[in-house]
């Protein structure tokens, strides 16, 4: 083989080594609270982690882009007497929404978790006690915090528990990923937020407007508060404003769909 034969060989290698490198590198998730780009209003949002990399862990932040359907979830970690009247006006629109609910909140309010349930909503796991879940490296620890709530919502429904996973604060890390995809779970994280759970500093109906309705966008996961007093007052003309705008509501569950 002569010398420049084995110099172009060489420099392939180097080139598919290098090339190959770089995809790996771009594979690690970080470790991190869930964070959001907005590049162009109506349009979905850049996170730390791409798409199609969460989905390597069973991990999704946003739906089908191509169609006009957003995803409605909420978190809570206590009751502040707003989730009844959320739960009417999801029930008044035939909305389906995911409720990822903390240890604490099914010990004190068993009555709504059944409620969620027998109206068809889904009622995840936002852990037992809500610690920084990207600090748990190990799988005891990790499966105790999920584990004890479904043992709370399997006495409370008599049913096992849907395996959908929300990181407390969306801290997270690829070994938490890791951990709940080996437990069974899909994570769920968000692309549509705003500053709702201030309860010092609720925002005025027109200041969440003004944040939700211009970042609404195709296949838009939505994380809302339900503790939050704006939420269960403007929910009922938000959905419509939504059904206006020719969106369809459809449950977390199509966000796995070809997992």
């Amino acid at each position: 083989m002569r010398k420049r034969d084995c110099l172009l060989i060489g420099l392939a290698v180097l080139l598919a080594l290098s090339l190959a490198g770089h995809l790996f590198l771009k594979t690690v998730i970080p470790t991190g609270a869930w964070g959001l780009s907005f590049r162009q209003e109506g349009s979905a949002p850049i996170g730390p982690a791409s798409g199609r990399e969460l989905a390597r862990y069973g991990g999704a932040y946003l739906g089908d882009t191509t169609q006009k359907v957003l995803y409605l979830t909420f978190d809570a970690g206590f009751e502040n007497g707003c989730t009844g009247k959320i739960l009417d006006v999801l029930k008044k629109h035939n909305v389906p929404a995911a409720f990822f609910l903390v240890g604490n909140y099914l010990k004190t309010e068993p009555d709504l978790v059944r409620r969620m349930v027998d109206e068809g909503h889904i009622v995840g796991n936002h852990t037992m006690t809500h610690p920084d879940m990207s600090r748990i490296a190990q799988e005891d620890a990790f499966r105790k915090e999920l584990e004890g709530v479904e043992a709370l919502y399997r006495e409370i429904t008599g049913q096992e528990m849907p395996k959908f996973y929300r990181p407390p604060q969306g801290v997270y890390s690829q070994k938490n990923l890791e951990m709940a995809n080996k437990l069974g779970y899909k994570t769920v994280f968000w692309s549509l937020a705003y500053v709702d759970w201030n309860q010092n500093a609720q925002p005025t109906k027109e200041q969440a407007f003004s944040k939700l309705l211009p970042r609404t966008h195709d296949g838009a996961v939505i994380l809302l508060h339900s503790t939050s007093q704006t939420n269960a007052e403007i929910l009922d003309e938000l959905l419509t404003e939504w059904e206006k705008q020719g969106y369809r509501f459809a449950s977390i569950e199509e966000l796995f769909v070809d997992l």
